[in-house]
Formats: C-alpha cells, sequence, structure tokens
C-alpha cells in the first residue's frame, strides 16, 4: 500500500496516474529478486536482487538520453557516473544492486548491451554501462556473490511499463531504511502547464537509524522497534522527466533530491553512499550521425516552469521514499535475521 493510500500526503503538486516512475512515458522498469538459502545450515542466504530502469524501449546506445548525476554523499561504488557527468548522457540500462553485485551486473548488462549493438568495440567506441548499488549485507550473504550476470539481463528482459513492483523486490530485497524493511520506493508529479510534463523517481533506500524517521511529521506514531545494528546506510535516487532539459538543468535538478532526502529525517551520514542519477527522454543523441551540429530544446533556466520542476524532484524523491517503507514486508535473512516492515499505524 502506497503512503498515499494510509492518507499521507506529501506536498502540494499532483501526482501522476499511477503515481509511479513509469508515469513518465516510455520508461520501464524490470526486477529481478534472489530470495534462497545458499547452505544446509540455514545461515547464508539470498536475499537481493537486480533492478533495471530504462529510459525508453528503444535502442539505448543508439539513442542515449541526456543525463546527468549528483553526490550528496560519495561513500558508494557506482560504475559509469564519470563519463555521464563528461558527456551529459546515458547509453546503457541504469541498473541497482547490492554493493558487491555490481561488477557480476555491469558483465551482465554489458553482454546484453553487446548482443543488441554488434559493432560496439568493433567498427564504433566502447559503451558505459552505469550501475548503482547499496550495502544489503545485514540480511543478504554478500560475500557469497549471489548475484550474478545473467541476473542483469533477466532483469532487463523482464523490464515494463506497467506500474514498478515496490518494496522488498529486486534491488531492494535485502535493504534496511530507519532501521525498517526498506527498498525499492517510486513516486511521480504532474507539472500543469500549456505543455505539461512528467517528472518520476525511483530510489533504493537502505539508510536512516530508526530514531531518525520523521514520523511525526506524517502524523505517524513514533515507535521503538526496529533493528539499530547495521551501518549508515546509503540510497540511490533515480530521477526520470519528459521535459526537455540540458545535463545542467538536470543537474539542477538533481540537487534538489536532496530537499526530499532530508526531510524524511536523512543527514547524510559519514558512510552513507547518497546518490542521484537524472535523465529526460526529450531529447535523444543519436549514436551516428553525418551531421556536426546537433539542436536540441531547452526550458529557459528564468521560466517559472523550473521552479516547479524543482519542487516536482523534491516532492516525489520524498514520497518514494516513504513508499519503499510503505511497500515492504517483513524479511527474514541470513543468520535468521529478520527486519520487520514499519507499522504504518
Amino acid at each position: 500500500m502506497k503512503v498515499r493510500d494510509r492518507g499521507i500526503i506529501v506536498g502540494r503538486m499532483s501526482p501522476g496516474t499511477n503515481n509511479c516512475i513509469t508515469d513518465v512515458p516510455g520508461l520501464m522498469v524490470g526486477h529481478v529478486t534472489l530470495d534462497y538459502l545458499l547452505d544446509d545450515k540455514g545461515e547464508e542466504y539470498a536475499c537481493t536482487g537486480v533492478t533495471a530502469i530504462l529510459p525508453h524501449g528503444g535502442n539505448l546506445f543508439k539513442e542515449k538520453v541526456t543525463a546527468a548525476s549528483y553526490v550528496l554523499n560519495g561513500f558508494g561504488k557506482t560504475t559509469g557516473l564519470v563519463q555521464v557527468n563528461e558527456l551529459g548522457t546515458i547509453e546503457s540500462p541504469i541498473m541497482l544492486t547490492n554493493t558487491f553485485g555490481v561488477p557480476a551486473v555491469t558483465q551482465g548488462t554489458l553482454e546484453y548491451m553487446l548482443a543488441e549493438n554488434e559493432e560496439i568495440g568493433e567498427t564504433t567506441g566502447t559503451i558505459n554501462i552505469v550501475v548503482g548499488e547499496c550495502n544489503d549485507s545485514y540480511l543478504n550473504s554478500i560475500r557469497l556473490f549471489p548475484v550474478k550476470p545473467e541476473n542483469a539481463i533477466q532483469a532487463i528482459k523482464k523490464a515494463s511499463a506497467i506500474p514498478a513492483e515496490e518494496g522488498a523486490v529486486g534491488a531492494g530485497k535485502g535493504m534496511v531504511c530507519f532501521g525498517h524493511k526498506g527498498g525499492i520506493g517510486t513516486a511521480s508529479r504532474m507539472i500543469e502547464a500549456d505543455d505539461p510534463h512528467m517528472i518520476g523517481c525511483l530510489v533504493l533506500s537502505n539508510f536512516g537509524k530508526k530514531e531518525e524517521f520523521m514520523a511525526g511529521k506524517y502524523n505517524i506514531e513514533s515507535i521503538k522497534t526496529g533493528i539499530a545494528e547495521t551501518a549508515d546506510g546509503s540510497i540511490m535516487i533515480i530521477l526520470a522527466t519528459n521535459a526537455p532539459l540540458s545535463d545542467r538543468q538536470l543537474l539542477r535538478m538533481a540537487k534538489r533530491c536532496g530537499i526530499g532526502l532530508g526531510r524524511t529525517g536523512s543527514h547524510y551520514s559519514h558512510g552513507s553512499g547518497d546518490i542521484v542519477i537524472a535523465f529526460s527522454t526529450a531529447n535523444k543523441t543519436m549514436h551516428n550521425s553525418d551531421e556536426f551540429i546537433q539542436s536540441s530544446s531547452m526550458i529557459r533556466d528564468d521560466h517559472p516552469l523550473m521552479n516547479d520542476l524543482f519542487t516536482a524532484a523534491a516532492e516525489a524523491t520524498e514520497e518514494a521514499i516513504l513508499n519503499s517503507l510503505s511497500q515492504a514486508e517483513t524479511t527474514k535473512g541470513r543468520k535468521g535475521r529478520v527486519v520487520e516492515a514499519y507499522p504504518f499505524l
């Protein structure tokens, strides 16, 4: 159940039809969830997964989307963000998984993209694979590397434009947020204008101590349950829009996601990898072109619409985090550990 179904309304702007990142036209999300014992003693457990976000259903290498990333706190192990910020584009699915799963997911995504594009590494350049992570080692036997390259391929192939599953699914299977079960959460906002635009956000929440959650702000009773022994944690925030924006403007929007994160109670702790990846589907960059000049449209920086986009980014991030808590179910993992769903009362 999403938080809106519980009577919790975040912000002043209206959500899209499904209050989901897939409200952005053409965008698709796919999950692969791993949930099984890894030994005979019941000590080791695969409690993890992979999530794939496809900006559009075409060939992402040949039709790149405008993009930027922003690091709120850099205790993370992502791949591909250096080139994203240098060139202002994304040319692969955006993949999420656990910390030690990054190499396998990178390989699997690379294998998928190479099969789709035989010219990569032959008649044209290489490809930049984007993977983000959070540490799920409280519930998942991360040292045993349960995530394999084929899981990344499966997540990409399962991607669809239907409302994305949330909670303890995909990369979110083993994540913990504010001492309770976190994981995947998503939300969207509609920008009402002469030319309406959609903003969608998907988070992988794995941060915060239980006493840091701003429960009272949402008229939720503060509770004393929840685990206390997790590390500082992390969050991956994926922000998508069909508004025509430059990579510089997307960077400005990405910074506003930190406002939504802070409103829930986070202060970007020392060991937290808090990273935003933002992209627009409006202006695509073709990999092959005979033209030496590329033209694209963008919203003026001083137009009031930019402030609406900033507001939408903050609101959608905040609500996506709450949805990751609201949608997650109590989950059992390694060493018999259990992380309970947050008891929204």
